[in-house]
């Protein structure tokens, strides 16, 4: 098993969501039982000795793998959401997209000032998404933020936008 097995059972379909764009579903390597494990054996070995305390999933690709790897870290999970969808005081970051504007939000309490968090999806595009989930963490106040993707699609360069991150790593790129 190795990253290479990942990426050939990672699934690619044309014209979704619109024409043009070729999306990397993640479905089929996470319905493959060796594929999943290989995942979260993988992501646990890179970060086992960076102190991590909580990892942060952005909704909804990035609670499946992010679960499972911080239970595996033996940190807390923290669910980063759409709006109205967190039950107590949150926090909120807004960010432009391609086609218009979308906001994420956490819960207020959801990271300490001693906190060492990794902020995990599955994919980097542009990068907006995952530059406003840094930010929540970082506005409040996390000792140190690394950033985790599955996939990478390089050629859209969304990890020059995440620079004030201690590591930003993906697991495949394409």
């Amino acid at each position: 098993m190795n990253l290479e097995y990942v990426k050939s059972v990672v699934r690619n379909v044309p014209d979704f969501p619109k024409p043009g764009i070729q999306f990397k579903d993640i479905t089929t390597a996470l319905k493959d039982p060796k594929a999943l494990s290989f995942m979260v054996d993988h992501l646990y070995e890179h970060y086992k000795n960076k102190g991590i305390t909580k990892v942060a999933g952005i909704e909804s690709r990035g609670f499946i793998i992010g679960a499972a790897l911080a239970a595996r870290l033996g940190a807390g999970f923290v669910l980063i959401r759409k709006p109205g969808k967190l039950p107590a005081d949150t926090i909120q970051k807004s960010y432009q997209l391609e086609y218009g504007e979308d906001t994420i939000e956490m819960h207020k309490d959801a990271i300490g000032k001693e906190d060492v968090v990794l902020v995990h999806d599955d994919l980097l595009a542009t990068g907006g998404t995952a530059l406003a989930a840094l930010e929540l963490v970082q506005e409040v106040g996390a000792k140190e933020v690394y950033v985790n993707f599955l996939i990478e699609l390089a050629f859209l360069n969304g990890t020059e936008r995440l620079s004030s991150a201690k590591e930003v790593y993906s697991m495949i790129s394409y």
